[in-house]
């Protein structure tokens, strides 16, 4: 049985009432970011594999997305036959990322991935991560606080650690930086 959910908490009520073999996720949820979703459905179904299927850069995702839980990280530009075969993959219990991705990950194991890294944007949390794309859409403090359900100050504590970490000095450099990148992700 085939099933579809645009939205978190739909996806887990929809998971729970189909128990499904495996579940394919995108990072982009109507409501929420996929790698939260992720995370919960680890802790609630931690055997039940999961693909993430997405055209969010896997450079940057797909490592979020294997800590999170997923099983598997594949773009959606992927040919049809690559999906088939990293869905059989995970059903076979292995993992499943491209193999520039698993070069990636295999040059940060002895240490050569920090040398490369391709943007300083990977260096953020991915709640850090989510504000700041958040940032680069146009939103507020106070909207980007109801969005995620943090505090306001929650927020502005991640947007002081952003700065830190991207190494900017005023909230205006942020907010360029951050649509800037945002507009680049498309």
């Amino acid at each position: 049985m085939r099933a579809e959910a645009g939205e978190f908490n739909e996806a887990l009520k929809t998971i729970s009432a189909v128990k499904p073999d495996i579940v394919v996720v995108d990072i982009s949820l109507g409501d929420r970011s996929g790698i939260d979703l992720l995370k919960e459905i680890a802790t609630r179904w931690p055997k039940l594999p999961v693909l993430v299927l997405s055209m969010h850069a896997e450079s940057l995702y797909a490592e979020r997305a294997l800590h999170a839980g997923a099983r598997g990280y594949i773009m959606k530009q992927e040919a049809p036959d690559r999906v088939l075969t990293a869905i059989r993959k995970i059903l076979q219990g292995d993992v499943y990322v491209s193999e520039s991705m698993t070069a990636q990950m295999l040059r940060g194991l002895t240490g050569a991935r920090a040398a490369e890294k391709q943007s300083p944007v990977e260096r953020l949390s991915d709640r850090e991560l989510e504000v700041f794309q958040l940032i680069g859409k146009g939103f507020g403090t106070r909207e980007i606080a109801d969005k995620l359900t943090l505090s306001v100050k929650t927020v502005e504590t991640h947007r002081e650690h952003i700065k830190q970490k991207l190494q900017l000095t005023g909230r205006g450099d942020l907010l360029r930086f951050a649509v800037e990148w945002s507009s680049n992700q498309k």
